[in-house]
Order: structure tokens, then sequence, then C-alpha cells
């Protein structure tokens, strides 16, 4: 482990170097015109957006007979008036705001809550909601700007900064409002609620690779840094147009990389740095309630309609084609991971059915907008058997603890989704071709900024101010310790 640990390290350098030249080079060349989603296009693909919007200014031109070119796409957010908002648009992108949000309180804090030990039920749900909390205002001061803003290819501006220019001007004759150049048919204030939905529920996912450990007052400095210096960055990278991983080509119409991987892999460095709980391997850590598990994974799933289908930006095919896919991949992973317990322990049981269901909506979370009913199947199935096999098999083999399967599930699940949305995408759904070594650019780049950054936050955080709660403190139960409550 101190050799992969190492591995990765070096790896950072060097992506680091290629960073600083890229941002030399971005410093004395334009950016690329990126354009808006359209109705019928993706935000989270803004590839998509740029050729969608490129046929339409070539069909209007063709249209008028006019022999000018048609003017530039919109690279940045601008006003418009109230008449070009789309009302079935903007409606369907206040229900999926809800439904995200719905995934992460109380969706993943009664999923993470109920597989732990009773005497950390309530830490471990406070965590969630600390982190949704925490992560708005982040975001409307300076994670919303960065992270979806003009700027270079790995990080957005400053023109967002307290939401500073986003507007809304009800006038006599004409109410005008600012919308985002990645939706075009929603108000931005609407489209900054989604994205922050997404930066809530990331670092949240996070929590259950360290459950039972970490101090709540080192939690929540890990998670301001990493919301700022992971997670904006990364979704500027793969979802702002001229972001770096987005002009290579990668794919991720709701976050397989920008979320699960990301997610994943600065878990797994919180196992490592963190290590093993106290009695790991000696005691019984069984789930004091896992009706609260089967809840919590049930919000999750409905929320999920809202975190795929949602991606579209728009209530139009795509996304409820995304919806259709999302649902299929879903139950095909439960049923695999499932089964692959039935055959390998004896005995199907709840724990395995829930997480093989939460596994598959991370699976097919990239793929969802591009893939077709076979693809959904084949990586259902493929994320159901090979996430068992990860949070089984391959945690025992390396001897880490993730608590609650964090990398297990939502690491090794992205990766399943990310690399197989290249091997599924279809055309005439998403607008183009896939490329597993594209997807594989994204994937392996995701995972080693994620892991070098996160595992030098928390080294820096353990050095200064300490990460993990005394033996004692942990014995007794993170209830009573950090937070003087308990439950009967």
């Amino acid at each position: 482990m101190r050799n992969f640990l190492m591995s990765l390290l070096v790896a950072g350098a060097l992506i680091g170097a290629n960073v600083g030249t890229a941002l030399a080079q971005d410093a004395s060349a334009p950016a690329a015109a990126s354009a808006p989603a359209s109705s019928d296009t993706a935000a989270s693909a803004p590839a998509s957006a740029n050729t969608a919007m490129a046929s339409s200014a070539e069909a209007a031109a063709a249209a008028s007979g006019a022999s000018e070119a048609a003017p530039a796409a919109p690279t940045e957010p601008f006003m418009v008036d109230s008449s070009k908002i789309a009302a079935g648009d903007t409606a369907w992108m206040l229900t999926s705001v809800a439904l995200v949000l719905f995934m992460t309180v109380p969706g993943l804090a009664l999923f993470y809550a109920g597989m732990v030990r009773k005497k950390n039920v309530l830490a471990t749900a406070m965590q969630s909601f600390a982190i949704c909390c925490l992560v708005t205002i982040l975001w409307t001061v300076v994670g919303y700007s960065i992270s979806f803003t003009p700027g270079n290819s790995f990080i957005g501006g400053f023109s967002r900064v307290f939401l500073h220019g986003m507007a809304y001007i009800k006038g006599d004759k004409a109410t005008t409002l600012t919308v985002s150049h990645l939706a075009s048919t929603i108000p931005e204030s609407v489209y900054f609620a989604f994205q922050l939905t997404f930066a809530i529920i990331t670092p949240a996912l996070i929590t259950g690779a360290f459950a039972d450990r970490m101090k709540f007052s080192a939690m929540l400095v890990f998670m301001t840094l990493w919301s700022l210096i992971v997670y904006s960055p990364v979704a500027h990278m793969v979802w702002e147009p001229t972001g770096w991983l987005a002009s290579a080509g990668v794919l991720d119409f709701a976050g397989g990389t920008v979320v699960h991987i990301n997610a994943g892999i600065a878990g797994l460095m919180c196992c490592l740095v963190l290590g093993k709980r106290v009695g790991y391997g000696r005691e019984v850590m069984a789930p004091h309630n896992l009706v609260l598990s089967l809840i919590g994974a049930s919000m999750l799933w409905v929320g999920w309609f809202g975190f795929n289908a949602g991606s579209a930006v728009a209530a139009d095919g795509r996304a409820g084609f995304a919806m259709l896919t999302t649902q299929i991949a879903t139950a095909f992973a439960a049923f695999g991971w499932m089964f692959a317990e039935w055959i390998t322990k004896g005995k199907p049981s709840v724990l395995g059915i829930i997480s093989g269901a939460v596994a598959g909506l991370v699976a097919v979370t990239p793929a969802s907008g591009f893939v077709g009913v076979t693809g959904a199947i084949v990586i259902g199935i493929v994320a159901g058997v090979v996430c068992f096999w990860s949070a089984t098999w391959l945690k025992h083999k390396f001897n880490y603890d993730d608590s609650l399967d964090a990398f297990g599930v939502h690491g090794v699940g992205g990766i399943i989704g990310a690399l197989l949305t290249g091997v599924f995408a279809v055309k005439d759904i998403g607008g183009f071709d896939g490329s597993v070594l594209v997807q594989a650019k994204g994937v392996v780049v995701t995972l080693i900024y994620s892991g070098v950054v996160s595992f030098i936050l928390l080294k820096i955080i353990d050095m200064t101010m300490g990460l993990r709660v005394t033996e004692e403190q942990e014995r007794e139960g993170l209830d009573v310790t950090l937070h003087g409550e308990h439950v009967e």
C-alpha cells in the first residue's frame, strides 16, 4: 500500500507539471467557444451542447438565407428576456433540485446511519446534514464561480463570487434575468441550485469511508478544503465546455468522474490515512438497523432520477431516456449483487441488494444520457457483480477499512460506468461515439488528482489539528463523545 501511495504522488507530480504548462499556454491563447445547452441538449455534456448549437445556428442561417456567419455562442452567463425561459424545462429542473437534495438529506444520511453501530448513528447522520449546510455556504461564496464560469482549462473565474451578477429584474414592461451559458432555457438561479446539490452529495459520500472514527471538527475542515481544491476544479475540467477533460472528449452525463470516482478515491485516502477502526477484524461491527438503510437506499433510487434525468437540463426526450436507463441498470445491478452474494455466501441479504442497487445507480450515472437499453443492462450487471467483489474480496485482500464501502461502491462503480460509457455510447442518443481510451484518461486524471490532493490535505490536517478521535471516544461512541446525544 505504501508503494501504491508513492506511485500516486509521483503521478500527481507529473500531472501537476503538465497542468502548469497548460496554464501558461492558456494565458496566451484565447479560450475555445462554448455553447449554452438547448432544450434538446445536456449541460453535463458540453461537447454535445456545442454541436447542437452549431447545428441550430447553421439551420437558422439557412432558413433565413443569411449570408453572414452565425454569431459566436455565449461562453459565460448572460442576461435574457424572461420570454426566453422555457416553463417546462424550469419546472423539471426545480423538481430535479428537490430530488437530488432529497438524496443527501434524508437519503444518504439514513442509508449510512443504518449501517453503522448504534453508538454512532447520530454522528453519521449529522455528517451528511452538516455537509449540506457547509457546502451551500461555500458554493454561494465561491464554489459555483470557480466551477461554472470561464477561467482556464482547470479552474473557473471569480465573476460569480457571492453570486455577484446573478440577477432577476422585474420591470414594468419587461422582465430580464441571467442564465448560464450551459443552460440557457432556465434561470441561472435554478442552474446554480441544481449544481449545488451535486456539490453537496459528493463530499457527503466520502463520509462512508471513515465512519466511526474522524473528528467532527476535522471533517468540517477537510470537506471545506476538498470541496474548493478538488471538487470544483474537477467539475470545471469535465463540465465546463473549455475544461481540459471536456475538450478532450470525456463523456460524463451526470457525474461518474466528477462525483463518484472523485469521492471514492478521496474516501480510500481517508481510510489509509486514518487507519482501521478499533477492533476491526476482531469485533462484530454489523449494521444496527438495516431498515433505515433500506429506506435510505430507496430514497437514493427515487432521487437519482433528478440526478441523471435532470442532467439533461430540459424536459425532453433525452431526459426521459436517461430516466429509463437509470431504472433498468439499477434493477439489474441489484440482482447482480444479490445473486453473486447468494452463490458465494448461501443467502441473499438486504444489505446486499440495496448495495447492488446503489452500485447500479453509480455506474449508470456517466452513461445515462449516452447509452441505450443494452448498454444499461450490461452496465448494471457488471456493476453489481464487480462492486460486490470490490466490497468483499478486494477490501480484505488489501486490508483497508472502508467502513461503508464508499470506494468499493462509488469509486469502483464510477470507474466501471465511465469506461463502459466509452463502449456503449450511442451516437443517435448522445451525439457521440464513445472511446474507451478517452474515458480512461478521465478516470486516471480524476483518480490521481483527487487521490494525491486528498492525501496531502488529510496529512496536513492530521499534523495540525488531528484527524482521529481518541481510542476511548471511539469505543464509547461518537454520538455521546462528540455530540452529547444518544439513541435509545
